[in-house]
This record gives C-alpha cells, structure tokens and sequence, in this order.
C-alpha cells in the first residue's frame, strides 16, 4: 500500500476497505475502455514521472567547447477525483451489512473513467497528450445515424486501415447509446448485427463512455502505449463525527505512436 495514500489513518476497518474495493472495482472495469483497447504498460509507481520519448534536443552548452543535448520526456499527469462516505454506512459494513450503496464512490469512479477515456480518445492538451483521433491521418468516417448503416461504416474504417498498411486484428470504442443499439438489433436474415460487426473487427468491441460515434483502431500492438504509473488507488484525506473523506486517483500519460493506425466514426448529426 502506498503510504501518500494515508489509508492507516482513516477511521475504517479491514472489512469496510474490503467492501469499498469490492464495490469500486467491477464499475471502473467497465468504464475504463480504453485502457482495454491499446497497450498497458505499468502500474510503475507513484514515484514514476515521466515517460521516456527516447529523443534528445541540442541545447546551449555550458561552455563554448562543450556541447549539450536535453533527453526529452512527456510528464504524467495526476487525476484525483474526491468524495465522502458517511460514518454511518462504514460503521453497517462492520455489522454485516451487505447492501450498502457507495453513490458518491461509484459517481467518483465513472467521472474519472471518463476522464481517461477522454484523453486517450480525444487528447488532454493540458497534459500534453495527443489523443487518438486528433492524432489520426485519416479523415473522420460519416455514417448515417440508423444503426443499420453502423456495420459499412466499421467495415469501411477497417478497409482504410489496410490500405495504409496497418494490420489487424481491429477493435472498437463504442458510445454507450450505439452499443445497446447494436447489441438489440438483429440483421435481416436472424444474424445479431453485434457478432456482424465482431467479425468484420477480429477484435474487441468496447463499451465507451466518452466515445462520440465510434473509434476504430488496430490492436496489432505498438501502436498506441498508455503509461500507468499508479493505477486507479483510493487515498484518505480527513473526517468528521459524519463523514469521511476520501479521493480516488491515478497518474499516466498517453502516445500516439502510429497516427495511421485509428479512424474516427461520426454520426452525420456530428459533422
């Protein structure tokens, strides 16, 4: 356990810390997609920095005779997202409760899920990441809205990755509205349009909140290196005679090695 957590300090019991991260772990599996979709390196420690970008840049030397260059290095960044448990339902755990509702953990969790999503996807300027499809040589794939048209467009970004050499197999990051649209549609002919679409891929369909229209990316690997330094770790801050504190939080940062390799799908109401 890492000690900048400050977990011994808190007013919780070994069984209300279990219950927490029991509860806590499956809702951040789910939403965390893109982590799922491209290469994990770490978790590497709190203490963890910066990602090597193994490039230099000459800068002036300290004298005339010497020359200098500077390694260059993206920082991670640190994302913390803070709630509060009350005492009361703490205290239940420790009584055999089984049903106790972490609300403001579970909001925590999916608002910092996002926040990654975003950021792979999308780009962090703030941090200095390019993210996927800002990143991409390729135009954005308009579809039209029905969900029967969504199969082409899938097919035609899988198509466009391989004309520009980039193999498979392909995955996809899927907005939640489109994920349930496709998982209750059936093609004509009986065939479920989600196991169509599985095939056209060779790879992962992932349910992805933050995502708008749909990302299609190759899971080759090599591509995409998404930097853990402390993964996703609960932390203690203080408490009262009512509530106890507390804050969910990671570090990483995120490259885009390959910008051939990803194409953007957009809804036509998005263009």
């Amino acid at each position: 356990m890492t000690d900048h957590l400050l977990r011994h300090l808190a007013p919780i019991s070994s069984a209300a810390w279990e219950a927490i991260e029991s509860d806590v772990k499956p809702r951040l599996e789910a939403h965390l997609a893109a982590r799922k979709l491209v290469d994990f390196d770490g978790p590497l420690g709190w203490d963890h920095s910066a990602t090597n970008l193994g490039h230099a840049q000459p800068i002036a030397g300290p004298s005339s005779e010497v020359r200098a260059r500077q390694r260059s290095v993206l920082p991670l960044v640190e994302l913390r997202v803070d709630f509060a448990l009350a005492r009361g339902d703490l205290d239940d755990v420790e009584r055999g409760a089984r049903d106790i509702d972490f609300e403001s953990l579970d909001a925590a969790a999916r608002r910092i899920a996002l926040a990654e999503n975003e950021a792979v996807f999308y780009g962090y300027e703030a941090a200095g990441f390019r993210g996927m499809t800002g990143a991409s040589s390729h135009d954005p794939i308009v579809f039209d809205a029905d969900v029967n048209r969504y199969p082409t467009a899938v097919a035609h970004a899988v198509d466009v990755l391989r004309q520009s050499g980039i193999g498979g197999p392909y995955g996809l990051a899927i907005p939640p509205d489109k994920y349930t649209e496709i998982i209750e549609t059936t093609e004509h002919g009986g065939y479920p349009m989600f196991d169509h679409i599985r095939e056209i891929l060779g790879g992962a369909l992932a349910w992805a909140p933050g995502v708008r229209g749909g990302v299609v990316l190759s899971q080759r690997g090599g591509d995409f290196a998404f930097e853990s330094g402390e993964d996703l770790a609960i932390g203690y801050v203080d408490h009262d005679a009512d509530t106890v504190n507390l804050y969910l939080e990671e570090s990483y940062s995120f490259r885009v090695l390959e910008p051939d390799a990803a194409v953007a799908l957009q809804a036509q109401n998005q263009a």
